[in-house]
């Protein structure tokens, strides 16, 4: 069946140039070309000469020329922050939107999502790892035909086939104009003129027309006149100029800006930036007042001197989901880092970062059990950079590898309720693994990160390693006397018994937890979610009377509470119950908001099961067709999960029973080219449809609808020994 082509539109993550793009023409002409005649360009050239918004401005430019060849996309992934070779290939995955609960190497994941694909993906920041990144885009571009790469650099990554573009600053035309609109910007009032034109043409020259170098300058110009800055600057140049002999004069130049910015602050603004410099990535005013607060910056100064900084251009400004945040650029973090270094303070900023983050973790962790969730999620998102400098520098130090044991389990709810589950194994795994010799008295800490991993490790279809550290934390548990860390270990072995269809144990473990959990006095997400997994395991047993009364009561302590993510798997277990009464109508409305809550929190185990689930809902409501597109969609994300329905007879009837009963309605082929439409749905667009449905599909003739609903338990048996 030949599949008709829709009409472009642009997808992808690039973001909106939001200061205006001034002047070179003739390099985005001369960089369009290169994109022509290879897959890989790298535009090189120090930093601040304008290479990340070159490759930008180039990247949406080849939108709009090549539509056909980039019909997959547009994709920005920003690399400065990730220090771990390890995360490298997660950074690329997370650009990308990829969700893998999968045990399988995320490069893997990657050159499956991209074979096939025709996409151009921009690469920036990666000088840190420029060898990893160097390997993983050689195999990238050989493993994906339809794959071109524009990075931006200071070094190129030196493949066979790469064309190099070094970008030097612009022209004093274009740098004049630029300087201009970034100083108009800043102060509407100004005005290149007769009278300061000469001064800001020398202004631009003296800079060597580094656009990082004009901005910071232009935010001067809001108190300094031209003439003004120029004085100053040339105070300066015998102490700022200079560096490494035989380095360019660029390089100087660049120098010179940053450091007569430098320069131009008071005391307490240079101190700022420095300790600034510790964070990664975007960070909140309380963090900034906790962390850098201190010896000769009192708190109560930090936020009129964040406002001095983000006037000079030294911060960025963003608003985010997760609320106003701050972000400084790279070649400005670094200046102020080694400037933290020179002053003997760097080590005990790190460990005031570390603190702080530790203590977000702690505080998420509780407030995901409230109204807050969504929340919450977002500011983990937000904070991800953080929050993985703060694991490296527990980790790193041998003395307090239990603060990271601490924090990897902290996190349990963002890996395994935002679709984190292989970054958060590689931070358990190596959390677990290091060896602390300061552990007397930490025992706890390691005990939560051993039940976080075996729960990870369960839903990532890895029963063995989910055994191996659940067995481990039962048996701790039981030497220290730690009742809570013992009723996870035995939560998470019935979570595990579950998912491999051993309803007998499963039902008894999962009991035991619950006792265990009202022994201790612990109430929270995960003990509704043991409620939710006890319902699942009496409902596939024949009990849907006691199935239901259990999640009608974490439905109802949800929604006091405010909790969603546990209701969303609440409602799925009610709505599989009322599609085995044949109850369809109110099936189908518990399904559309779990749909909507798993895709809000990027779920995706939660998702693709209530998706599955849907659609069988949909094809005994008597519509085939759109079951297929519903159920095609679905099949996508189970390669992201791991084993399909982790291999259970149980979970998967729901999808064996949809394909049997639409496949005959529809007949094999028909099928096929309805799934193969849902195969072709972004989740967006899936889950808008899911939840609204689509409009009515022809029907075949001579075919009646589908059966009445079949219970699901009853093919699970029929296809799986009695787990009794």
């Amino acid at each position: 069946m030949r599949q008709r082509r829709l009409p472009y539109t642009a997808c992808g993550n690039l973001p909106s140039e939001l200061g205006g793009f001034v002047g070179r023409g003739a390099e985005l002409a001369g960089l369009g070309r290169l994109l022509e005649s290879s897959r890989l360009v790298t535009v090189t050239g120090v930093g601040g000469v304008g290479k990340s918004r070159l490759v930008l401005a180039a990247a949406r430019a080849a939108a709009e020329r090549a539509q056909e060849r980039y019909c997959d996309g547009m994709w920005l992934a920003e690399l400065a922050t990730v220090r771990d070779p390890a995360l490298l290939e997660l950074a690329l995955a997370e650009a990308f939107g990829l969700t893998d609960h999968t045990t399988r190497p995320p490069r893997t994941v990657l050159a499956e999502h991209l074979a096939g694909r025709r996409l151009l993906l921009v690469l920036d920041g990666f000088e840190q790892l420029v060898e990893e990144t160097a390997e993983l885009v050689r195999e990238l571009l050989r493993r994906s035909p339809g794959l071109r790469v524009l990075a931006a650099g200071r070094r190129p990554l030196d493949l066979d086939g790469e064309l190099t573009f070094p970008l030097a600053p612009p022209v004093p035309e274009e740098a004049l104009a630029l300087l201009a609109a970034r100083a108009t910007a800043a102060d509407p009032s100004f005005a290149v003129t007769d009278a300061n034109r000469a001064a800001l043409v020398e202004l631009c020259a003296r800079l060597d027309g580094i656009p990082l170098a004009l901005e910071l300058a232009a935010g001067r110009l809001r108190a300094l006149s031209p003439d003004q800055l120029l004085a100053r600057l040339e105070d300066r140049f015998a102490l700022l100029t200079g560096g490494a002999r035989g380095a360019l004069p660029r390089h100087r130049a660049l120098r010179t800006a940053i450091g007569w910015s430098h320069e131009l602050c008071t005391a307490a603004e240079r101190l700022l930036w420095a300790r600034l410099s510790v964070f990664a990535g975007q960070f909140d005013l309380d963090a900034a007042e906790y962390v850098c607060a201190g010896p000769g910056l009192p708190v109560a100064e930090v936020l009129d001197l964040v406002g001095e900084l983000l006037a000079q251009s030294l911060l960025v400004r963003e608003e985010t989901a997760a609320g106003v945040r701050y972000r400084m650029l790279e070649t400005v973090r670094v200046y102020g880092a080694g400037w933290l270094e020179s002053t003997g303070d760097a080590e005990r900023l790190r460990r005031r970062h570390r603190d702080w983050y530790v203590g977000l973790a702690t505080w998420c962790e509780l407030e995901w059990f409230s109204p807050r969730q969504e929340e919450v999620a977002a500011l983990v998102e937000a904070e991800l950079p953080n929050l993985r400098l703060a694991l490296e520098c527990c980790l790193d130090e041998p003395d307090e590898v239990h603060l990271g044991q601490y924090l990897a389990g902290t996190l349990w709810f963002y890996w395994a309720g935002c679709g984190r589950l292989t970054e958060g194994r590689h931070w358990l795994d190596r959390a677990l693994e290091a060896a602390d010799q300061g552990a007397a008295g930490y025992e706890d800490s390691r005990l939560k990160a051993l039940w976080v991993l075996g729960y990870v490790a369960a839903l990532q279809g890895d029963a063995v390693a989910s055994m191996r550290a659940l067995y481990e934390c039962r048996d701790g548990a039981a030497a220290s006397g730690n009742r809570v860390a013992a009723a996870y270990a035995v939560h998470r072995l019935g979570c595990l018994a579950l998912v491999s269809d051993d309803m007998a144990r499963a039902g008894e473990l999962l009991g035991s937890a619950l006792g265990g959990y009202r022994e201790a006095g612990e109430l929270n997400s995960n003990v509704l979610m043991c409620q939710v997994e006890l319902a699942m395991a009496l409902a596939f047993q024949g009990e849907p009377a006691g199935a239901r009364t259990l999640c009608e009561e974490v439905r109802e302590i949800c929604e006091e509470r405010g909790e969603r993510w546990t209701k969303a798997y609440a409602l799925y277990v009610l709505a599989y119950g009322a599609l085995d009464a044949g109850d369809t109508e109110r099936a189908r409305r518990l399904l559309t908001e779990c749909v909507a809550i798993n895709h809000a929190f990027h779920d995706l185990v939660g998702l693709v099961l209530a998706l599955e689930l849907l659609a069988l809902v949909t094809v005994v409501e008597g519509d085939p067709a759109e079951a297929a597109v519903l159920q095609g969609a679905a099949e996508p994300m189970w390669g992201g999960v791991g084993l399909q329905l982790f291999g259970s007879g149980y979970f998967n009837a729901p999808r064996l029973m949809c394909q049997e009963q639409a496949g005959e309605v529809l007949g094999a082929e028909r099928y096929a080219a309805y799934a193969a439409e849902g195969r072709e749905l972004s989740r967006e667009a899936l889950v808008v449809r899911a939840q609204r449905g689509a409009a009515p599909v022809p029907r075949p003739a001579g075919r009646g609808g589908a059966r009445g609903s079949r219970s699901a338990r009853s093919t699970a048996a029929a296809d799986q020994p009695d787990p009794a």
